[in-house]
């Protein structure tokens, strides 16, 4: 047999110990085949991997992007498309100290303006003049600041009385179609958006104050015409600008955070890392979204600071709070579904520190059961059901937790974190019910004592 030195397939006989170095040269050619083989095919699949790969980062990134304009989208079509919820978020703003004080401050100037101060005593009923003096005498100081306080007092009586919380909600819940139509781009009723103010009319407030003044003894009160005066909701100079992109919102509603989730689960579907890619998708929503509820507390501060002189910082604050409430409630629920998702990803990934983790959590549940085996605990025939069916077990509670989220009318973060307790919970039973007893190990038979010799 000659040595022309090609290579042999596998299946060969046997090389004689002659020819060792004739095997070695083989085995070396073999081995460069192989990483030649490999290195082509690294040099063609590498561009669809990268292609892939930026793919699937570039829908992770626009998600990430979408995902607070969905919070607002959806924050849009509840508290502006919705008469009830709207109606239940800016009824507590009628129990609001600041609120009452500035409508009180309000009203008390519209009255001022429309009261003849020198003809106040001459033009009452005599029989009125000394309960009206006697009212305006207790207040002191001038005539006009006697006025004013004794005015003021029963505005703020009416400010703060339930007649007024009535009339805040029934009117609220009224002209909540001229609220959508200021915030989208047209004004009317109650509710008027004029130099890039969003107004509310107090005349129904007027009249009850005024209401008071006769009843005290102010008939001059009751020639005063009907007053309208404003109080204002939302001031910006922006508010142009505003109620485009709210109506924008508002038209897409739920469907913007839909297609922001689509685009992150997209994404993570064509990754070659999958678990990875929802860590980095997971991590990079709750990111985007707390950035913007910081955006809406910087906003705060300088359209508080952007007010004019004559609008009360407090009562718009309280305003704004309010009306940004509901926001700030899915923001944060975002936040810790992120979270959620992005830690339990990391847990069940393949990493060391998170089968630490995975380990201290079964030696612990291990631990509790041998207790329970020692203490004379017995799952009967539970235990053996688990075993078997301890994978759709998982998996049915986790659907359950998830359609549970799906279905809860207004999710919060505490929701979300309380969910995850609970089928942390479930999962710890199910796996402490799972857990081989430790009954069920055989003991190893005595050893026999060795015959004497």
């Amino acid at each position: 047999m000659s040595d022309d030195g090609s290579g042999a397939r596998d299946g060969e006989r046997p090389e004689l110990p002659g020819n060792q170095d004739l095997q070695e040269l083989r085995e070396l050619r073999s081995r460069v085949a192989t990483l030649e083989a490999e290195r082509t095919a690294q040099t063609q699949q590498p561009p669809r991997h990268r292609a892939k790969s930026f793919l699937s980062a570039l829908l992770i990134v626009l998600g990430c992007v979408l995902a607070p304009l969905g919070v607002v989208a959806s924050w849009a079509a509840d508290e502006v498309g919705d008469t009830d919820r709207y109606v239940a978020t800016v009824a507590p703003l009628a129990s609001d100290p600041a609120v009452q004080d500035a409508v009180a401050n309000r009203v008390t100037d519209a009255l001022m303006t429309r009261i003849d101060l020198p003809a106040l005593l001459s033009d009452a009923a005599p029989e009125d003049r000394p309960l009206l003096e006697k009212g305006l005498g207790k207040l002191g100081g001038s005539l006009e600041g006697a006025v004013r306080s004794f005015v003021h007092d029963k505005a703020q009586a009416v400010a703060g009385s339930d007649a007024f919380a009535t009339i805040w909600t029934e009117a609220n819940r009224k002209i909540h179609a001229s609220v959508d139509k200021a915030l989208t781009g047209s004004g009317g009723g109650a509710v008027r958006l004029e130099d890039d103010t969003v107004t509310l009319d107090l005349a129904p407030v007027v009249d009850l104050v005024k209401q008071r003044l006769v009843d005290e003894g102010m008939q001059a009160a009751g020639r005063i015409p009907e007053i309208h005066t404003d109080f204002t909701l939302v001031r910006s100079d922006e508010i142009g600008k505003v109620k485009t992109y709210v109506r924008l919102l508002q038209l897409t509603g739920n469907w913007l955070p839909v297609l922001a989730a689509l685009l992150v689960a997209g994404g993570v579907l064509l990754a070659p890392r999958r678990r990875r890619a929802l860590v980095a998708g997971a991590l990079g929503v709750a990111v985007a979204t707390a950035l913007l509820g910081i955006g809406l507390r910087v906003f705060r501060a300088v359209y508080l600071d952007a007010l004019p002189a004559g609008v009360s910082p407090e009562a718009a604050g309280a305003v704004y709070d309010t009306l940004t409430h509901l926001l700030h409630t899915v923001i944060r629920m975002v936040v810790a579904l992120g979270l959620v998702l992005a830690l339990s990803a990391w847990l069940t990934g393949p990493g060391r520190r998170a089968g630490l983790v995975r380990s201290v959590w079964t030696s612990g549940i291990g631990a509790a059961r041998a207790t329970a085996d020692r203490a004379g605990l017995r799952t009967g025939p539970v235990g053996p059901f688990v075993r078997r069916h301890r994978s759709w077990i998982v998996w049915a509670l986790t659907a359950a937790a998830l359609a549970t989220y799906v279905l809860w009318s207004y999710p919060t973060g505490w929701v979300v974190v309380g969910l995850a307790l609970a089928l942390l919970l479930a999962l710890a039973v199910v796996e402490f019910l799972g857990a081989e007893s430790s009954e069920a190990t055989p003991l190893p038979p005595p050893e026999k004592a060795a015959p004497a010799a």
